[in-house]
This record gives C-alpha cells, structure tokens and sequence, in this order.
C-alpha cells in the first residue's frame, strides 16, 4: 500500500513537472514571437522616422502603433535639447487640432445622452443668439465646419465670452449653412461650448474629469498638472526657437490637449473597437464616424476625416492639403447621413506653433498610428509617413 501511494506521488510530480515545463517552452515561444513581431513594426517604423527627423530637424517623436490590435509605443530623441531628456513613454505632447476630435467626442456624448441633438440651433444654448444669423447655424454644421463660413483663428479682439457674443451677434455668413467647408477653430471652439453649457459644467472639467477617464486616457490633460510638467516636452518653432501654446479663448475646446502616444493608442483602439467602452461611450465614439458631407474622396465627419479604403496617397494628401484647410471648399451634403463603416480610413493632423500630430486608423485592418512631434513639420510628410508605415505593415500581413 505506502509502496502504491509513493509511486502515486511520483506521478503527480512528474506530470506537474513536465506541464510547468510545457507551460514554460510555450511562454517563451509566444515571447519570441511577440519580440518578433515588435521588432518587425520596429523596423518599419526607424525606416521612415528616423530620416525624417533628419531632414526636418524634429529634436523627439512618438510614434505609436497599432498593428493586428495589438499597440506599440516607440520613441525618439529628446524631449528638450536644453535638458537632452529623451522621450519616454511618459512624454507629453501637444495635439493641436487632433485635440478637435476629443471635443467632438464630448459634443456626441451630450447627443447620445439627450443633453443636446446636433439638429438643435446654436440658440438654444446660447439665448443672447436668438433672431441672429449664428443663433439659427444648426450644431451638427458647427462640427463639420459648414456653419456658412467662420474665420479659422479666434479674432484677437475676443478675450471672453461676452466678446465671442458679441461678436456672433454681429455675424453674417459668406454662404448658406451646409454648403462650403471652412475650417475653424472658432466653430468647433463654439460647439464645445455648447456641449458643456447642455451638461451643466465647464468644459475642461468634463473633459478631464469624466471624457479622458472614459476613454481611459490617465496621461491627458488640458491643464498639465504640476506633479506631469517635467514631462511636458518642449516644443520647437521652424527656426528652432523655444515654445508651447499659450492659453486663450476657446483654444482648450480646438488645440489644448496634451497627452502621450499610449494615451492616443487608446483613444485609436476605442475608436476601432468601441465594445471596450461602456455603453454611453461607445455610442458616442461610434456616432463620431458619420458622414455628413463629402468634398472630393473626403468625407466630413463630427471633425474626423475619412476615406474609403484602399485609399491613395494623392486622395490624403490633398484632402489634408492647405488648399482644403485653409480655403472655402463647396460640399454636398450627404443624405441620410452616411452610417459608421469599418473599410475606411480614418484621420485627423493637429499643429501648434511648437507641435505637429497626425493620426489615422483603418478599423477593418485593425492599423493605427500617432505622430507626435516637438516641432511642427509639414502635414503633407506627416500623411507620406503614415501611409508608408500603415501600408508596409498591411503589405507584411498578406
């Protein structure tokens, strides 16, 4: 009998033995394979990052990736040249206008939670309006940039916003609502706005407090706490002076976000896979991606920017040239709005005078990228880079 419960023993310790050591060889293969794989978008990426820093002079980068669902962080250079401290995954940048699409997140979320419909006139949040031309614009046109025509920048002479009342008060549109695209600052800042007063807060506490939790993004912020400044990188003009953005009216609402490139990874994978989310974050995220009007290949999102995919680079590039970004361009309106899709490519450049950023994704190949930059270099390289990142990285899949 003790002989037959030794021999009993034995065996247990010889087959957990030999599973550990399975457990483990397997361990290590899926190691190696992971390295392999990191080391594959690795070399993708060094390939065109690293002579663009050159020809650019860009002193720190991060670039993260998402390749196969599965998120990569690589970083490059420094984050100032007067401290020689490297970017780390810790590095804050600023997004500029990448920072438009974390509004229209909020702006969304309003919607999907009956604080506010994008059908809605701007006048019902801002009463001062009512019988003026601003005060009819419907929101959904504030968050396409078709309000009729609004200047890019915030005028200098609005310091506040019994300013920016009254200078709403004594606008007139250019054109009809709907039909012309002008880029601004001012019309998302507005819709911002908006969206806070409908939720009964200030904008960069809900945006701090409950959109960048939401998505769970913990290295974002519009106001860079004092404990995360040493992490703030210095930007760098074109001449190679120091600088970063200054605070100003409505720019938390369309520049002010800064944020590291894991954080935008995250934002990139709740946007490819909204299931992540909650129910209310999801919806919201998911209804950022209709189409409402359309100008050439481009199709004009809540502030994102498609395209059907496959997509050509000459379509990227001039959809994201200065001749659409800076110019009045007519648009058709795209009705019934066009439903979420999954074959597109999705994108969205961001720039301050010390930053530039660009992001895309393309939800049916589960690719995404950010670039994030302490200087702000030109959007056409930005996209040229991208597209040969994301499509050697397709290209390796097939």
């Amino acid at each position: 009998m003790k002989g037959r419960v030794i021999g009993l023993v034995m065996t247990i310790v010889f087959a957990t033995c030999a599973t550990a050591s399975v457990s483990r060889a397997a361990g290590v293969v899926k190691d190696r394979a992971q390295d392999s794989a990191k080391g594959s978008v690795r070399n993708a990426v060094d390939a065109v990052i690293e002579p663009l820093m050159r020809q650019d002079g860009i002193h720190g980068m991060a670039v993260g990736i998402i390749d196969a669902g599965k998120p990569y962080v690589f970083n490059y250079g420094v984050a100032s040249t007067e401290t020689a401290q490297p970017v780390s995954d810790r590095t804050l940048f600023e997004l500029g206008s990448v920072s438009k699409t974390l509004t229209a997140t909020l702006v969304s979320y309003a919607d999907t939670s009956g604080d506010l419909s994008l059908s809605d006139p701007a006048s019902k949040y801002l009463p001062a309006l009512r019988g003026t031309k601003f005060g009819s614009i419907e929101l959904v046109n504030l968050g396409t940039h078709t309000p009729g025509g609004v200047p890019l920048q915030v005028p200098d002479s609005i310091k506040s916003e019994a300013d920016l009342i009254a200078y709403l008060k004594a606008w007139k549109p250019a054109y009809a609502p709907g039909t012309y695209r002008t880029y601004s600052n001012l019309g998302i800042g507005v819709l911002g706005l908006i969206a806070a007063k409908s939720m009964g807060g200030d904008f960069t506490s809900l945006m701090q407090q409950r959109l960048f939790p939401g998505l769970g993004m913990k290295s974002t912020y519009i106001d860079v706490p004092e404990a995360r400044m040493a992490d703030y990188a210095q930007g760098y003009t074109k001449p190679g002076a120091p600088i970063r953005m200054a605070p100003g009216m409505l720019s938390a609402q369309a520049y002010g976000v800064k944020t590291t490139a894991a954080d935008v990874l995250r934002f990139i994978e709740a946007n490819m896979n909204p299931a992540t989310l909650d129910d209310k974050w999801q919806r919201a995220v998911t209804k950022t991606h209709t189409g409402y009007f359309r100008t050439g290949a481009m199709t004009q999102d809540l502030i994102w920017e498609q395209y059907a995919y496959p997509v050509t680079l000459d379509a990227l590039l001039q959809g994201n040239s200065a001749a659409v970004i800076l110019n009045p361009t007519p648009v058709s309106g795209v009705t019934p709005a066009q439903a979420p899709s999954e074959d597109v490519w999705i994108d969205k450049t961001g720039s301050t005078n010390g930053f530039g950023a660009y992001i895309a994704f393309i939800p049916r190949r589960q690719l995404g990228i950010v670039l994030l930059a302490n200087k702000n270099f030109p959007i056409d390289e930005r996209v040229q880079a991208a597209y040969r990142i994301l499509s050697a990285l397709a290209s390796a899949r097939r």
